[in-house]
């Protein structure tokens, strides 16, 4: 029996994949459980429609990231924050306060925390490369300066 499955199926394919089964498990376990769909010429043909649409959506979708990442590329973020005199901040600079001050500096586009992959919060002055993730192709670097508070 051959089935179009509509997720991944552990040891037998990804989803998209035209998978020959034996009857039974295509019947009482693949269908039921909505895994997977008969390969009919007009199943055959959606499928295809849907990858179709799915690849340009991707390439749509890295398309926007790189334009976006060309903005950013160009930004460089500056905090004063109160420190000590061996340089460690009294609190810190965290991946929210990096897209707060992204966000205000003029961005076409509002900018997520959960692109920002900053490990620990910057603790320390001075300038620092925080890792920016728009799309799993689309990675670079904005610099975050710290300076300290005059007073």
């Amino acid at each position: 029996m051959k089935l179009i499955l509509k997720q991944d199926v552990d040891n037998l394919g990804e989803a998209g994949e035209v998978v020959q089964v034996k009857p039974g498990y295509g019947r009482n376990y693949l269908i039921p459980h909505g895994l997977a769909y008969v390969a009919s010429d007009e199943n055959m043909k959606r499928i295809e429609e849907e990858q179709a649409a799915a690849e340009e959506r991707k390439r749509r979708d890295y398309l926007e990231a790189r334009r976006r990442a060309s903005q950013l590329d160009k930004l460089s973020l500056t905090f004063t924050e109160r420190a000590g005199e061996d340089g460690k901040l009294f609190g810190s600079v965290t991946a929210a306060d990096i897209v707060e001050r992204a966000n205000e500096s003029g961005l076409d586009f509002t900018l997520e925390k959960k692109a920002v992959l900053l490990d620990d919060p910057i603790k320390a002055l001075g300038a620092v490369q925080v890792p920016i993730r728009l799309h799993p192709e689309v990675e670079f670097e904005v610099t975050v300066t710290v300076d300290a508070e005059e007073g």
